[in-house]
């Protein structure tokens, strides 16, 4: 009976996101629809994360690498033909093939979940602020690679006139897979497993969890929605640049994931709706008196504010409906 009332309750908010989605195409202008975009790709961010450092406890700062990575897999296949002739280095078989959009996103999505793997197999081995640092570095060595490969990403120039494919009809699916998969994960028995081990490594080893593996799938699954919402990201501004996925992301990106509550999908959802529509009214703000930073300050607060008043977010690990842990 609960889990009918679960489908049902997500069949209703489904049908009102596409009731709410056709309305705002229809009524609202073209900047409160990018802010709209921005706030969806934002919560795939968050609820992806949320599957990483959320479920398993691990803390991982290399989300917008993975973002960038799944950003330009998905500009270079949509780049048009005419234009590919600046990328003078690309294969043969590259310089010649344009994908349709969700094909590039999908495969954006899945480099970004490969090299999730390779990259797990070191860095997951690490432990707390050691494996912060790492995911980090991380980071940092993608921006690198992607303003030193010039043949294939111009470098520090990025991709620019990128064609304009991002809308909500592709953010908002996005969003609701994204959800809809990381909750039946939370709810089945592999997403029990992955909170047995952010609870308690050593009892849920002796269960028979195979800690190793659980964290490297979650590693993975995360960075395959990141590498989604890269695609999304940059067809919505239409160019991509190394600097365009930063620490400054990667920490906004944290601070939603712990103020909605390590653990919880809602949490991650809401928490990231707010901050993105902060950010996003505070920018006009900052552009006007040419003080850069607010939102950034803002988030900070706020998380201190949590962190000492609500050390578990604000739904802890809870669902509406749903209890899957304490609500520490």
């Amino acid at each position: 009976m609960k889990r009918q009332r679960q489908r049902l309750i997500f069949l209703s908010l489904l049908l009102l996101g596409i009731a709410l989605v056709s309305l705002a195409r229809r009524t609202v202008d073209d900047y409160i629809l990018s802010i709209i975009n921005f706030v969806g790709i934002y919560v795939i961010l968050a609820v992806s994360l949320n599957v990483t450092n959320g479920f398993t406890g691990l803390f991982s700062l290399g989300h917008p690498g993975f973002m960038a990575i799944g950003g330009y897999v998905t500009a270079i296949l949509t780049f048009p033909l005419p234009r590919k002739s600046m990328f003078l280095e690309l294969p043969p078989w590259l310089a010649g093939l344009e994908l349709p959009f969700f094909p590039a996103l999908l495969l954006g999505g899945l480099g970004a979940a490969l090299t999730a793997l390779v990259v797990g197999l070191p860095v997951l081995r690490l432990r707390g602020h050691y494996l912060a640092v790492a995911t980090m570095g991380f980071l940092i060595i993608v921006q690198v690679l992607i303003t030193n490969w010039e043949s294939v990403t111009r470098g520090p120039l990025g991709l620019n006139g990128l064609p304009p494919l991002t809308n909500l009809w592709w953010v908002f699916p996005w969003v609701v897979v994204t959800f809809y998969v990381s909750w039946k994960i939370k709810f089945s028995s592999y997403g029990r497993s992955m909170l047995a081990i952010r609870e308690d490594e050593m009892a849920a080893q002796c269960l028979g969890v195979n800690l190793f593996r659980t964290r490297v799938a979650a590693l993975a699954i995360g960075a395959f929605f990141a590498g989604v919402a890269g695609g999304l990201w940059a067809h919505l501004v239409t160019a991509i640049t190394p600097t365009s996925f930063s620490l400054i992301m990667a920490f906004n990106i944290v601070v939603m994931v712990v103020v909605g509550g390590t653990g919880s999908i809602t949490g991650a959802f809401v928490a990231a709706v707010i901050f993105s529509v902060l950010t996003e009214l505070f920018r006009p703000l900052e552009e006007r008196f040419n003080v850069y930073g607010i939102g950034e300050i803002l988030m900070a607060l706020i998380l201190i504010l949590i962190l000492i008043y609500r050390p578990g977010g604000l739904f802890g690990s809870r669902e509406p409906g749903a209890l899957t842990a304490s609500d520490t």
